[in-house]
């Protein structure tokens, strides 16, 4: 038997004395240690604590897992409130549920949709999060095998759920899973919804569950997996226009769920020399043979290994999503030259030859308008709006990083004129079907793009170049900063912080001539007064630069915020 609750609590503040353990640790330990609804794990806390592993119990206590960009992301571990783990995901589902329940404006029945990836204890989550909507009176549509983030955002609309589920960390290390949260529209929850389900989450006390094996067998689960299958892929051929067909096309999931979404697609919509990349086409959440075991298409090195085997098979494109098929990337040659030297293009240039691709296809069917319009994000390239204007549609752009905001913003405005979305960090959507960046469509659309440039004798970073010569040049770039634990969190804070109160001066050798503060909504000027944002709040600074010589905005700037998904600090420089 462990040592006893009463000498784990004395040891644990000996530790804290001795700055073995931080502050935030020794409060949440103490509720884990007291409080009836963490019982079942006082056991495995009190050994930890006679075994003095400190520095495991301060990462897995030190602070409250938040509710961040669209639910609860972090390191897997048994125990802890900033750990995943049972309780952490068993509490998130029953703070929805109790939201969803004292609400008088949803409708009834109840229903909530899961999915989930390929990551160690996705499965086993969702059979947790699928007990605890059923055990609070909800069916549960169950996506019964891997299966990509767009398929639970469409599987949501499709089945008029009352909210959902995914189980996924998306492109964060093996180490990591989470839980996204999705409201009847099929996007991630906004607000008021978010923070009402953080309140919700942070006060459960008890867990109300039924063997997931019982909920099967009682008829509560539903499973729909090969409905949905259909269902997506026939409303995803959608933006299948007529074109060639002749482009090879080397493809990999990265260990993830793509496989059964992409493949599917591009092969109903006609494409059929493509080929998976072998060494990244088996499920795993190792992620093995990534570099960092890292599986995002945002980092250039995935592609290294992939670009080798497209050159000796005479490949005209690589793509590549991460583990829940929400994000593409992808890597073509410079030149059709069978000797071309490769190379990958970024989020943003990515989104403004899709905005371009998705508008001109528009134009030549006859269903573009003046009330057409694409959405990016503050931090997204202004090329997509040059792009989008020149086309007589409209760019809307006053919103911050996140789909969600997307997604949102769609519904607000009307989807029935939205043409395209697209961030920085690889996520685009096309059309009505769902509310959350797809990566199987992105696939979808960069392959037809890239079979009309070959047909035109040209390849994708030629097709960009001529976008930067008729709109400008225009360049961005994104510097991560990781910050972990306690400690990180205390550095982010005060950099942020340090920036609001003395914001630099120069940047780069331009000068600084204003700072936006969304966390307050003001725009204050260098030397000069202070104006109001018109813009939802968040904890994101932008520093406004001049060219040299000149005291005004060049729309330059250089973005800076934490990342509402990763213990890190985002720089989001753009000129």
């Amino acid at each position: 038997m462990p040592i006893s609750t009463q000498n784990a609590l004395d040891l644990i503040q000996s530790a804290h004395e001795q700055t073995k353990i931080s502050a935030g640790a020794v409060e949440n330990l103490k509720c884990w240690l007291t409080e009836p609804r963490y019982a079942q794990y006082v056991e495995s806390i009190c050994r930890h604590v006679e075994e003095g592993k400190w520095q495991a119990l301060d990462d897995a206590f030190w602070t409250i897992i938040p509710f961040g960009t669209g639910g609860r992301r972090g390191r897997m571990y048994p125990i802890g409130s900033n750990a995943i783990n049972d309780r952490t995901i068993g509490e998130s589902a029953q703070g929805l549920a109790d939201y969803i329940l004292s609400r008088t404006d949803v409708a009834k029945p109840l229903s909530c949709a899961i999915a989930y990836d390929t990551r160690h204890n996705s499965r086993h989550f969702a059979e947790l999060c699928a007990s605890v909507m059923v055990a609070n009176g909800f069916h549960v549509y169950f996506l019964d095998d891997y299966r990509a983030t767009p398929q639970l955002s469409y599987a949501v609309r499709a089945k008029n759920c009352s909210c959902g589920i995914m189980v996924t960390a998306s492109h964060n290390p093996p180490s990591d899973n989470a839980v996204k949260v999705y409201w009847s529209t099929g996007g991630q929850v906004l607000p008021p919804h978010d923070a009402a389900i953080i309140d919700g989450v942070m006060n459960v006390q008890q867990i109300k569950t039924i063997p997931f094996s019982e909920a099967v067998g009682a008829g509560k689960v539903t499973v729909v997996t090969s409905e949905i299958d259909q269902k997506y892929l026939d409303a995803a051929s959608q933006y299948a226009w007529p074109g060639s067909r002749d482009v090879r096309v080397i493809y990999s999931p990265l260990h993830g769920v793509g496989g059964f979404a992409v493949l599917p697609l591009l092969s109903a919509c006609g494409f059929q020399d493509v080929s998976v990349f072998e060494p990244h086409a088996k499920p795993d959440g190792d992620f093995p043979n990534v570099p960092g075991h890292v599986s995002n298409p945002e980092n250039s090195a995935v592609f290294d290994a992939i670009i080798v085997e497209a050159k000796s098979r005479g490949a005209d494109l690589i793509l590549a999503t991460d583990p829940d098929c929400d994000r593409m990337g992808c890597a073509a040659p410079l030149t059709p030259a069978p000797d071309s030297l490769w190379g990958t293009i970024n989020g943003n240039q990515l989104g403004a030859l899709l905005t371009d691709f998705v508008l001109g296809k528009m134009k030549a069917a006859g269903t573009l308008s003046s009330q057409t319009y694409v959405i990016k994000t503050l931090v997204t390239t202004e090329l997509t709006r040059r792009i989008a204007e020149s086309y007589g549609a409209r760019c809307e752009g006053n919103i911050h990083v996140g789909f969600k905001w997307i997604a949102g913003l769609m519904d607000e405005l009307g989807p029935e004129n939205f043409a395209f979305g697209t961030e920085e960090s690889h996520g685009y959507l096309i059309g009505q079907y769902a509310r959350d960046k797809d990566g199987a469509v992105a696939c979808l659309l960069m392959t037809q793009l890239a079979a009309d440039l070959k047909a035109q004798g040209l390849t994708l970073h030629q097709k960009l170049e001529q976008l930067l010569s008729t709109h400008g040049c225009y360049l961005e770039d994104l510097i991560n900063v990781q910050m972990e634990g306690s400690e990180g969190m205390a550095n982010m804070k005060k950099l942020m912080q340090s920036l609001r109160d003395n914001p630099p001066s120069t940047m780069g050798g331009l000068s600084v001539v204003a700072v936006r503060d969304y966390g307050n909504l003001t725009r204050k000027i260098v030397g000069g007064g202070t104006e109001q944002l018109d813009a939802p709040k968040s904890n994101m600074l932008i520093l406004d630069l001049a060219l040299p010589g000149s005291s005004q905005p060049s729309g330059n700037a250089i973005a800076v915020r934490p990342s509402g998904t990763e213990p890190k600090v985002k720089f989001f420089v753009r000129l």
